[in-house]
């Protein structure tokens, strides 16, 4: 770590860059690393601009930084914090995860991945099989769900509709002890019981 009299005091982490699978890294990404040599502030950006860059939001950056999976950008002598591209990368490889559904965790095992890039692919194919597994059973529980909800409605077509509210079969399912046929689809997926 230095410090560069021209970047206004921002302390920087040097970092090299590797060729992968055809594609140049910086071996920092995952690290906390920036660039090589001195930051440029004309390419630094503020938590604002890197929030915009990779459509996350101020706070989710924050707690990302609180919980370790974004390192905390360098503090200008003004105190504020900046990011070069390497936060944009992983943020937004962070962001990708979380759009797959990957929890929290799931997000920490990928970047370890990443951190150590001699590991072998197979783990990382290992933890994508387990994630399509439980996306698999929760798809199950939704057209379980979907099964009872379509059940309910078709209740309503052929007993209620048009009729009020307080005569109405799906209200009144709602408000039973689950002993209709379109509940026992719900609680069967176990989402419910």
């Amino acid at each position: 770590m230095h410090r560069d009299a021209g970047s206004r005091g921002v302390v920087v982490a040097p970092a090299r860059s590797t060729k992968r699978g055809g594609l140049w890294l910086l071996d920092g990404l995952f690290q906390g690393g920036l660039s090589s040599g001195p930051m440029n502030t004309s390419l630094a950006m503020s938590i604002g601009v890197l929030a915009r860059q990779t459509g996350c939001t101020v706070p989710t950056i924050r707690y990302y930084e609180e919980i370790g999976l974004l390192p905390a950008g360098p503090r200008t002598e003004a105190g504020r914090r900046v990011y070069e591209q390497s936060a944009v990368r992983r943020l937004t490889f962070i962001r990708r995860c979380r759009d797959f559904g990957f929890s929290i965790e799931q997000v920490r095992e990928l970047v370890g991945l990443v951190d150590q890039p001699d590991r072998p692919c197979a783990e990382v194919r290992d933890a994508a099989a387990r994630h399509l597994t439980q996306l698999r059973e929760k798809l199950a529980e939704l057209q379980a769900l979907e099964r009872g909800m379509v059940a309910l409605v078709q209740s309503c077509d052929t007993a209620c509709a048009g009729g009020k509210a307080v005569d109405c079969v799906v209200l009144e399912d709602l408000g039973a002890a689950g002993s209709t046929a379109s509940m026992t689809a719900v609680r069967s997926s176990g989402c419910c019981g």
